[in-house]
């Protein structure tokens, strides 16, 4: 009995004591570094994420230091926890890479000027790390209940990773999403920006703006995403700590990221190959979960492996024309 409120006691600590960390993190961020509309230059990019990747890490190693006191009597030891943390962080930043080519054309075809793009951005991923939550915990309850749901998020990592390779120059349709679609129905847009808000009063009318569709689209489409990376990390561990932290500190160098990426997409094309073909590979491991498990750290390798081989090809063999 001790030992059993023992563990409830340092599991409650450790859920709150991250999530205060996060919501610090993200007050410190838009109330003090962030108070004021501003374009964000690459140096200020780059260092906050530099910031997030040197808190992930430092998070990776506290896990790997005090996982027998934070999880006491999990299946996992020390250093198979900080290296599940490490692989499954990996593949979600490596997967959010595809946001940024998402965030990219969503702000060239809106026209968001770039003084308002960091607000729009931290709000859509306040958005996706709740809707992360929420996967997260269906996930892994569905995988705990019924086993053989790991099979159906297999082929479905297999089937989003060949059609990701096959449709690399799709044409982004706004317009046709169905949420902003219905939404235009039952609320009146404006046509034009009003600064930085997301709502306006026109004639005693209230509109949204063009800033708030935009969040809708980010947050509508975070959904689909999430529906690909959450059985990604699923396949390397079922455990909701791990799977909730690694993704939850991928989402939040994703505006650093977004900023210093932006300029230079067009320079690691095959990158978009590389996260199809990560895809494949998780899906196949859960698909053989039941005749051969593939250790973590084979799949950290090959994560790597395969992100290096991208990038190196996109330098060796670079595009024809890189888009503006």
């Amino acid at each position: 009995m001790y030992l059993r409120k023992g563990r409830m006691e340092n599991n409650t600590i450790m859920w709150i004591g991250f999530n205060a960390f996060v919501l610090a993190m993200l007050v410190l961020d838009l109330g003090v570094f962030h108070k004021h509309a501003h374009e964000v230059k690459m140096k200020e990019a780059l260092t906050w994420t530099a910031v997030w990747i040197v808190c992930a890490l430092i998070f990776n190693a506290s896990i790997y230091y005090y996982w027998d006191w934070m999880a006491p009597g999990s299946e996992y030891t020390n250093a198979e926890a900080a290296l599940a943390f490490l692989t499954g962080y990996l593949i979600e930043k490596s997967l959010s890479v595809d946001n940024v080519f998402v965030f990219l054309m969503l702000f060239t075809y809106f026209q968001v000027p770039k003084l308002y793009q960091h607000k729009i951005l931290f709000w859509g991923i306040l958005g996706a790390l709740i809707m992360r939550a929420i996967f997260i915990f269906a996930g892994v309850s569905l995988i705990t209940t019924f086993h053989w749901m790991i099979y159906l998020f297999g082929a479905l990592l297999i089937f989003t990773g060949i059609n990701m390779a096959l449709q690399k120059d799709k044409k982004l349709e706004p317009e046709k999403n169905p949420v902003i679609r219905l939404f235009r129905k039952w609320f009146l847009v404006t046509n034009e920006y009003h600064g930085d808000k997301f709502f306006t009063t026109i004639n005693k009318k209230k509109y949204a703006t063009p800033m708030f569709i935009v969040l809708l689209v980010i947050e509508t489409t975070d959904v689909i995403f999430a529906v690909d990376s959450i059985p990604a990390i699923l396949a390397i561990t079922h455990n909701p700590f791990i799977v909730y932290t690694s993704n939850v500190f991928a989402i939040l160098g994703l505006r650093a990221l977004y900023f210093a990426l932006a300029g230079i997409m067009g320079l690691f094309h095959y990158l978009h190959y590389g996260l199809a073909v990560i895809l494949v590979f998780v899906g196949g491991k859960m698909l053989l979960v039941n005749i051969y498990k593939i250790p973590v750290e084979i799949s950290l390798l090959v994560v790597l492996a395969i992100l290096i081989v991208s990038v190196i090809l996109s330098k060796v063999f670079p595009p024809k024309s890189i888009p503006a």
